[in-house]
């Protein structure tokens, strides 16, 4: 098992002194990360803003429930197919290069949307917005191996992934403010779009690759990095290539189908929400579009707070020697297990208000499961990050595209939402039963 804590110099100087100003490591780590915290959420604005606008979409394009989960699956179709050649390609090119270049495209792209004129240039559109997003989350895979000490990537992990409930939670509000402003749905994509790709400048300016490539970071953080990637090479050398190899050799461990499989669960149930959640309070609850947007607001602001706490707990327990499994099997297992029940209980609520918290409560330990973003370092070390979180990526997002088209159907055919609640509970048992068997202690012999 690597080991958690590299010996560096943090608190004193190497000859037993204070550290100087200048030696003590600067945290343009932590920044770093914020940053790409911005980028998930300006992502999941832009991803679920056709969820927020689609009662109004659906009233204007004249849409049945099948060809609403069609439309609504088609960024999760596009999107799903780029992840393996998004992940390659972040190995290749390097984080920077595609979290900016993806930044800006999809920025361009929802802008596009804006104005497309029926079903099929709304469906293109989508799956536009799909294909330019595909590299951003395994970019950020890579920097969390990259840029993070071992015993810090639970909490990289879970600031990462925290944008995809605040986007989802803030775009509610974003968006519908944006078609207040600016009078209608197309309006709000226009500009959405355009402040989405201007931030890839940001993007660009900001991220480095590694360390040593950036100007701000000083020798003390670049050695405490090092150091504990080199503690973790050291105890890989023995069963692990150093080098880059690729998807396949990883697929006879059952811990690579265990991550893409809970990948996969998580993503039935945050994605099924994301995308008729907002239906859900429109036509089962009774929302307008002011109250679909706090509703959205609350529901999937639990799942943000959810987010850090649970990577905060992780990585505290682990510094007080909790083992890798123990403390992942744990924190998963238990709050997979509340996500089923809180399901369950939802299917039999009628209060509009009920029905919004115990969703909340869904959220918030749900999203305890951005942990996932720290599995593919764990597994494939720093040079298969990429494309490992890629496969996973793609794994879950096969069900993005399956579950909109899936609760459609089901929606269409019953009338009502309790067997696409049901749908969700089977996903959140999937879900459950892979992060208690994947093992989180060691990194695949390939």
């Amino acid at each position: 098992m690597a080991v958690d804590h590299p010996v560096v110099p943090t608190d004193s100087s190497p000859g037993g002194g204070p550290l100087t100003e200048d030696a003590r490591p600067t945290r343009v780590r932590w920044t770093l990360f914020v940053l790409l915290l911005g980028l998930v959420t300006l992502n999941y604005v832009d991803r679920g803003s056709i969820s927020v606008a689609m009662p109004l979409i659906k009233e204007e394009f004249g849409l049945s429930s099948e060809a609403t989960g069609l439309l609504l699956s088609a960024f999760f179709f596009a999107y799903a197919s780029m992840q393996i050649p998004g992940g390659w390609l972040v190995d290749k090119l390097g984080p920077r290069k595609m979290a900016t270049a993806s930044t800006v495209g999809w920025g361009v792209a929802t802008a596009a949307s804006g104005l497309a004129w029926n079903f099929a240039s709304l469906f293109t559109a989508r799956a536009a917005i799909g294909v330019t997003e595909a590299a951003i989350m395994p970019a950020g895979g890579k920097l969390n191996a990259t840029w993070m000490a071992s015993h810090e990537r639970g909490r990289g992990a879970t600031i990462l992934d925290a944008g995809a409930p605040l986007g989802a939670g803030i775009g509610g509000i974003v968006i519908t403010a944006l078609i207040a402003w600016t009078g209608s749905w197309r309006g709000a994509f226009v500009a959405a779009g355009i402040a989405t790709a201007l931030f890839g400048i940001l993007a660009w300016r900001y991220i480095r690759d590694t360390p040593r490539e950036h100007k701000a970071v000083n020798e003390a953080e670049a050695a405490f990095i090092e150091a504990s990637h080199a503690e973790e090479d050291r105890v890989a050398a023995e069963v692990v290539s150093p080098g880059r190899t690729g998807l396949l050799p990883y697929l006879r461990f059952r811990s690579f189908w265990a991550m893409c499989l809970g990948w996969l669960g998580f993503n039935g149930v945050f994605y099924g929400l994301l995308t008729w959640g907002p239906l859900y309070l429109s036509e089962a609850k009774g929302f307008d579009l002011a109250e679909v947007g706090w509703g959205t607001f609350v529901i999937f602001g639990s799942g943000f707070v959810g987010e850090l706490l649970g990577g905060y707990v992780a990585d505290a327990w682990r510094a007080r020697g909790g083992s890798a499994n123990l403390v992942m099997r744990t924190l998963l297992g238990t709050s997979s297990a509340i996500v089923v029940a809180g399901l369950i209980g939802v299917i039999f609520v009628d209060n509009s208000v009920a029905a919004v918290a115990l969703l909340s409560v869904v959220l918030f330990f749900l999203r305890w499961v951005g942990l996932f973003w720290s599995i593919p370092a764990t597994l494939g070390g720093r040079k298969n990050a990429g494309i490992l979180g890629g496969a996973m990526n793609l794994s879950g997002n096969v069900n993005g595209f399956v579950t909109p088209i899936v609760i459609g159907l089901i929606v269409g055919a019953t009338g009502g939402y309790a067997w696409a609640l049901a749908y969700f509970v089977g996903a959140g048992v999937v879900m459950a039963v892979s992060v208690v068997v994947l093992d989180y202690s060691r990194r695949l012999p390939v």
